[in-house]
């Protein structure tokens, strides 16, 4: 059977339309999986929540090889200037400051000792299958993609809120300074998501283009579920067969 080419293309999605789009992945957001749900209604064991701020501590660690690999796939200086920032927030100005250093701090709130997260030996392989796969997108895909794949931020303010003051009131045994990376982040993320937001629906400029960027934060989102669902899975609960039932 003889295949008919088109030279037709797709409409372009408005700004709205494409913001639309974008925006309906929240749906499939990891606040909603069954591992938070248990999180924040203080079901969680002292053990459990030490497994979940262990491996969390890799997807943590590896956000600034993902944001410099979208650096080294940008040609554009004014992008890759205003992504510096990124990795600069996360491992700081030095050692004392940064997204991750205050992470550690909540790992020692916990209980665990800095030394053993750090060596990850505590990370599970699912949760660093989930996370080497995410840094890889970003390195091999186009930055216009890799950087969509983060407009999970356009998610995060709510969860964030939400995980304070459950923490605060569900395990007060936490000290409050180990509660300082959501505090932190709080008070960047709705900026940072705006301006990501912006960035992308200026910078994508087919219909292909939009599409790519849309299933680049669906596959972000599937990689924070797998990230839960591992976690889930090795402290009790369900895990990866909850996702077949969102």
């Amino acid at each position: 059977m003889a295949v008919t080419l088109t030279c037709e293309t797709e409409r372009l999605w408005s700004n709205a339309e494409f913001t639309d789009a974008l925006r309906a992945l929240g749906s499939r957001y990891w606040d909603r999986h069954p591992f938070h749900q248990r999180l924040h209604d203080g079901a969680l064991s002292a053990e459990e929540l030490r497994l979940w701020v262990a491996n969390r501590w890799y997807y943590q660690r590896c956000l600034p090889q993902k944001d410099a690999a979208i650096v080294a796939n940008c040609p554009l200086p004014e992008v890759r200037r205003q992504w510096l920032t990124r990795i600069v927030y996360h491992d700081g100005a030095d050692t004392r400051s940064g997204g991750a250093e205050k992470w550690l701090r909540l790992a020692e709130a916990v209980g665990l000792d800095r030394a053993d997260v750090l060596s990850e030996r505590l990370v599970l392989p699912g949760v660093r299958f989930a996370v080497d796969a995410y840094v890889g997108f970003a390195l091999r895909r186009p930055w216009l993609e890799a950087a969509a794949s983060g407009l999970t931020e356009l998610f995060s303010p709510g969860l964030l809120t939400h995980r304070l003051h459950r923490m605060r009131q569900h395990y007060p045994w936490v000290a409050e300074d180990g509660l300082a990376y959501f505090t932190a982040r709080i008070k960047v993320v709705t900026a940072e998501g705006q301006a990501l937001l912006d960035l992308v629906a200026g910078s994508a400029r087919t219909r292909a283009e939009q599409e790519a960027c849309v299933r680049a934060l669906a596959f972000k989102c599937e990689v924070l579920w797998a990230v839960l669902d591992t976690v889930d899975y090795y402290s009790g609960g369900t895990g990866p067969k909850e996702a077949a039932q969102r």
